[in-house]
């Protein structure tokens, strides 16, 4: 990874203001930066549905509500990964380090996905160098898709817009199932390649075959459906998840409204890090309280970026005081509706697949 430096400009000045506001505001409302009672009680919540969704697959005769429950579980996990995960993995649910740790592998790791790569890298890459090639893990070198101008331009890439959605069907698939599989072996699609520690591999290796174990062999021999029904439904979970994962979160940074900044030669940015974190996020509905509740906040990004040590339960009373700040300093605060989001991510793909 490309470690970079950052500019100097007004972005320095407006998030020293932008932070002292906020938290004047969480000190006039006697609140802390970690969780409420209401983020306590969405923790419970979606262990319990995660837990509930599953026991019934093993309790219906039925092969109709086989499936929903097992979608419903599936469901859940992503629910509870947006939810505790994220906020667990940034240590903003408690005080307490050894239990955000212990949330953030429960919960995690019930996806089959390795809890320390993504974090390790989710943090000091993603939110560090944000949409910066080589810098940032989180943007792709897949072959089948073009995202940075630093990608050669193929011929199909002309037509990703149109069969991105379709692939997009896999995308949870290949990340649990391949991506990280890949990553013993030192073979990565990301821009950043990294040799994982042997414990690692060995911790991989056993979340991979524990999820297959519990997603599909256990129900496989213990139901009366067989093999093909539970394997169906492996498949369609993934398909749901996929295609609502990368919905929630496609738009946040893959955008044409967005910047993806390139370093000068001595690897130096023109901007501060608050300003790059303003200028390669949008946020779509940020007062929803729906949104906020069912996604984890990861509708409010920018405000994520700037603040990942809040939880997400207090989004909704930061977000008027981004928009106020960001006008004040005269810098611009990407935020938009869901359906402008989805569009111009689209056009993002679109225009990656001609020469720019």
């Amino acid at each position: 990874m490309e470690k970079l430096q950052f500019g100097k400009d007004q972005g320095t000045e407006f998030y020293h203001v932008l932070n002292r506001r906020i938290r004047q505001m969480l000190a006039d409302k006697k609140k802390t930066r970690y969780a409420n009672g209401l983020m306590i009680f969405k923790t419970i919540l979606y262990f319990t549905l995660v837990i509930v969704f599953y026991a019934g697959i093993y309790f219906t005769g039925s092969l109709t509500l086989f499936y929903a429950f097992y979608l419903l579980a599936g469901i859940s996990v992503l629910l509870l990964a947006f939810n505790v995960s994220h906020d667990a993995a940034h240590d903003v649910i408690t005080r307490n380090k050894k239990l955000n740790n212990l949330l953030f592998a429960l919960s995690f790791n019930l996806q089959g996905n390795n809890a320390y790569t993504w974090k390790r890298f989710h943090i000091e890459s993603h939110h560090l160098y944000t949409n910066v090639h080589g810098s940032d893990i989180d943007v792709l070198m897949n072959p089948v898709f073009r995202m940075t101008r630093h990608q050669p331009l193929k011929w199909y890439h002309r037509y990703q817009y149109l069969y991105g959605p379709f692939l997009y069907l896999l995308y949870s698939l290949n990340w649990t199932l391949i991506r990280e599989t890949l990553m013993i072996f030192g073979v990565s699609s990301r821009t950043i390649h990294f040799k994982l520690p042997a414990t690692e591999i060995v911790k991989l290796v056993f979340l991979k075959l524990f999820y297959l174990g519990y997603m599909i062999v256990a129900p496989a021999l213990i139901l009366p459906f067989g093999w093909f029904p539970v394997l169906l439904a492996f498949m369609l979970n993934h398909f749901i998840v996929s295609i609502i994962f990368t919905a929630v979160l496609g738009v946040s940074h893959l955008s044409d409204i967005v910047e993806h900044p390139d370093p000068d030669p001595s690897n130096k940015l023109t901007e501060s890090w608050a300003m790059l974190q303003m200028k390669t996020s949008v946020d779509y509905n940020v007062d929803s309280k729906f949104l906020n509740w069912v996604l984890g906040g990861f509708n409010a990004h920018t405000l994520h970026h700037l603040f990942p040590n809040i939880c997400h339960v207090h989004y909704l009373d930061m977000v008027k005081i981004l928009r106020d700040t960001s006008e004040e300093f005269g810098i611009t605060y990407n935020e938009t509706s869901y359906w402008n989001a989805l569009r111009s991510h689209f056009r993002f793909l679109k225009k990656m697949g001609h020469a720019v």
